[in-house]
């Protein structure tokens, strides 16, 4: 089996090369940068083939795509800054690579049959009410120009294969990238207390942890649409602050807020993240382990790598 990896300078798509690697799946990743651009961590990451790919520009994808031949496409590469896609500057480019860019892999894959994986988002949703949210669930109502942008993926994943599968994830932290954590503990080196909100519920996503999840996947023909986050149940961004100054052993105080209190963000965010995962286990996938073992590992990882 070959697979390409779109996103490689991300957070996810390393992490994707390096559970590929393991695994003996030969595999190709992708990013916008000439040349690799994440973590220098002697991991496959580094080492494996790699293209330079605008994943906008739809000729250059086809071409790509048509020259390594995959069997499956794990698609990682996205806009994810959630407050600058709110720009009125920005909204077009957004849209340019979260959905047009969508639209060319999925075209490309399934001109070379492939199946392709796509990873999208609790955004999509418009976070009322405090059920969990069902995969299967068509009540999409973005709240945000990202999440908007994100569901115009899966769009066009469904109407243009069979093969695939979406699956939607939150809170999403790892090694090679930016993410809640690493502010949390930047911020805490210079202050005694932050403000952090209460009223956002949701459960963070372990990129080590996920890329085992999605490799698992695409060895199956189980497509559809799914949830991944990691256990130990549902928790707010506060929560997730204390436990990251706990497990850090930082004295930084987190002030619990409401999310009016803490009236900065442009873009509007969903206060019920709260994904059902049951689908998983309906379908013999192996959940996440527990988000707060997660996190032990995750600094763990951090401080090896510093």
């Amino acid at each position: 089996m070959k697979v390409f990896v779109t996103g490689v300078g991300g957070q996810l798509g390393h992490d994707l090369i390096n559970e590929l690697t393991k695994r003996n799946i030969e595999c190709v990743g992708s990013d916008l940068a000439e040349k690799y651009s994440g973590i220098m961590d002697g991991s496959a990451a580094v080492s494996a083939p790699y293209y330079s790919l605008d994943i906008t520009d739809r000729e250059a994808v086809m071409k790509t795509v048509g020259e390594i031949k995959p069997d499956a496409v794990m698609h990682c590469a996205a806009w994810t800054a959630v407050d600058a896609a709110e720009d009125e500057d920005k909204k077009d480019i957004v849209f340019k690579v979260n959905a047009t860019g969508t639209e060319n892999i999925a075209d490309a894959c399934k001109a070379v049959g492939a199946s392709m994986l796509y990873l999208s988002t609790d955004y999509v949703f418009d976070g009322k009410g405090e059920t969990p949210w069902d995969p299967d669930c068509t009540d999409y109502a973005p709240l945000s120009v990202y999440g908007l942008s994100k569901l115009r993926g899966e769009e066009a994943v469904r109407e243009r294969l069979t093969k695939y599968f979406i699956v939607r994830i939150a809170w999403v932290f790892g090694l090679n990238g930016k993410n809640f954590i690493r502010t949390m503990l930047k911020l805490s080196e210079t202050r005694d207390e932050l403000n952090v909100v209460c009223d956002q519920i949701g459960t963070p996503t372990y990129t080590y942890d996920l890329a085992r999840l999605l490799v698992d996947m695409i060895l199956t023909d189980k497509y559809g649409t799914y949830h991944a986050t990691n256990e130990g149940g549902y928790i707010s961004w506060a929560d997730f602050a204390e436990a990251i100054m706990q497990e850090a052993g930082r004295a930084t105080k987190i002030n619990r807020v409401t999310t009016e209190q803490y009236g900065v963000s442009k873009a509007a965010r969903p206060f019920n993240s709260r994904l059902d995962k049951s689908k998983l286990v309906a379908n013999g996938f192996t959940l996440l382990p527990d988000w707060r073992d997660a996190l032990k590992r995750y600094l763990k990882e951090m401080d090896a790598n510093s």
